[in-house]
């Protein structure tokens, strides 16, 4: 049960309603997830689904190395939607059962190409330690150039404000789903 309300299209102001309808009408093509909640203030939804949709569909990444450091992401951010919704995409980009459950039990995945790798290990550092080594930064670099780590940059630290706005405010998976892994009690933040 989410915490705040979210708004149906019948329930929202004619600015919320243009956010809501230029998001169903994207890439994207339906409103889930941080947006739902977040369609609470329409500017902030306008300018958030643009951030999101640049980095999800308009960087030099690959999608299938966007996937990897988002599903990296969801899972140390311990984000049982966003991790939901990024499997789904993540075998869409192609990436094998078996890194998909690596990925998912915090280990470091069997079979990851050269780029699978880089990319894995700047998510993993950058999310850990809020920084990344200069060694791996520096491989990325070297590998991606610099236009590129800053969109890897960017995405990571774009999924991570999903992360929190998904926890914080419970936003529900689709009905029928289960979640991957649970959510820390609330009593446990203490």
């Amino acid at each position: 049960m989410p915490r705040i309300t979210l708004p149906s299209p019948g329930q929202m102001d004619a600015a919320q309603k243009a956010v809501y309808d230029k998001i169903v009408s994207g890439p994207r093509g339906k409103i889930q997830g941080p947006l739902r909640a977040v369609l609470h203030n329409a500017e902030l939804a306008d300018k958030w689904q643009a951030l999101g949709a640049l980095l999800r569909y308009g960087t030099s990444l690959p999608p299938r190395l966007s996937e990897i450091a988002i599903l990296v992401t969801g899972r140390a951010c311990n984000s049982p939607f966003e991790w939901y919704a990024h499997r789904i995409e993540g075998e869409k980009a192609g990436i094998e059962p078996a890194i998909l459950d690596a990925l998912l039990a915090q280990v470091e995945p069997p079979g990851l190409t050269a780029d699978d790798a880089l990319v894995w290990r700047y998510a993993v550092e950058l999310n850990r330690h809020k920084s990344v080594s200069d060694a791996t930064y520096a491989a990325a670099l070297a590998r991606f150039g610099e236009r590129t780590v800053v969109e890897l940059t960017a995405l990571i630290g774009y999924y991570t404000m999903v992360a929190m706005t998904l926890n914080c405010h419970e936003i529900p998976l689709p009905e029928g789903v289960r979640p991957a892994f649970a959510l820390p009690q609330q009593g446990e933040l203490a």
